[in-house]
């Protein structure tokens, strides 16, 4: 049985600044902004949430099955997942568009400033749930407006459980049509700053949304996590990576964890470490795709990291 990963394949320019954004932005001339970085590194890798999530749940030993749109430069990304053995069955090709693009620009404080080109993926909608089979589990991660709300949608009416993930897709939507996304999810997840913003769009507090699922999952990077379920919060501790290299991609290991905690029936604490764990992987890693722990080797991290065993 597979879990469908509905979001976004892109490819990601990343550049590196050697110096930090706050030197150079100046608050007080924010109304005509116009500033230069110069970035003498710089690299292109495959990306996109539905392509970062899918690839680290490979690693866990999950099945993902990603649904996404492209553009008529995909050949190399789509020889990428042949290779990788990540089924490209939903996986549509939109003529006459480019595949989605991420221009990254990281300083020496991990902080970025990104440009987005969605090419392909403002048709998502054109990929339908009722195209699959064989799917038990799902999540709806950033994407194109139409496809995020029409997948949230046709998920419920499969009664397929999923993850709602708005991600930096939220501020698309209004306070209404996120409340009526989470009615109709069985999980959300956000980051800290997502949070805020949900609660701004709705009018509710984390506390009061989290009782529209089963759980609602905020992450708070290196200060770890919150697991809002039952009625109750459950803190994660952050897993300390081995070093800091890159950030990009962190958020969309750390979701690869919860579906496969969720998939395999763990507890929400294992789950939710296990997410941060995957987060702390990625980040030793530049790219979003470019860490290759087994099974085994996760597995000895998550015992060094908490003290006890996963599997």
């Amino acid at each position: 049985m597979s879990t469908l990963i509905c979001g976004s394949i892109a490819y990601d320019s990343i550049m590196v600044f050697h110096d930090r954004f706050r030197n150079h932005i100046l608050p007080e001339q924010l109304h005509i902004l116009n500033v230069s970085f110069f970035v003498p590194e710089m690299r292109r890798e495959y990306g996109g949430c539905a392509g970062n999530i899918a690839y680290n749940l490979k690693l866990l030993g999950g099945e993902p099955l990603i649904m996404a749109t492209v553009g008529d430069d995909a050949a190399p990304y789509l020889d990428r997942l042949d290779a990788l053995g990540l089924p490209r069955t939903h996986v549509t090709q939109v003529p006459g568009t480019f595949t989605a693009q991420a221009f990254i620009t990281t300083d020496l404080d991990d902080n970025q400033i990104t440009a987005f080109h969605p090419g392909a993926m403002i048709h998502s909608h054109v990929n339908t749930i009722g195209q699959t089979s064989g799917v038990r589990l799902g999540i709806v991660a950033p994407d194109g407006r139409d496809g995020m709300l029409e997948h949230s949608r046709q998920f419920a009416e499969a009664g397929i459980p999923f993850i709602f993930d708005p991600g930096q897709g939220l501020p698309m939507f209004s306070g209404s049509e996120l409340l009526a996304c989470l009615k109709l999810a069985d999980y959300c997840t956000v980051n800290d700053y997502e949070a805020r913003l949900l609660c701004e769009r709705t009018g509710r507090s984390i506390e009061s949304l989290s009782g529209e699922v089963k759980a609602l999952i905020v992450t708070r990077g290196s200060e770890g996590s919150e697991i809002h379920t039952g009625g109750a919060r459950i803190d994660i501790p952050c897993a300390v990576p081995v070093r800091v290299e890159d950030p990009t991609g962190c958020g969309d290991a750390y979701r690869a964890g919860l579906l496969y905690g969720i998939d395999r029936g763990l507890d929400w604490d294992q789950t939710g470490r296990l997410a941060s764990l995957m987060g702390a992987i990625k980040i030793a890693s530049r790219g979003g795709q470019n860490h290759a722990p087994s099974r085994d080797e996760i597995a000895e991290a998550y015992r060094k990291a908490f003290g006890s065993t996963l599997w």
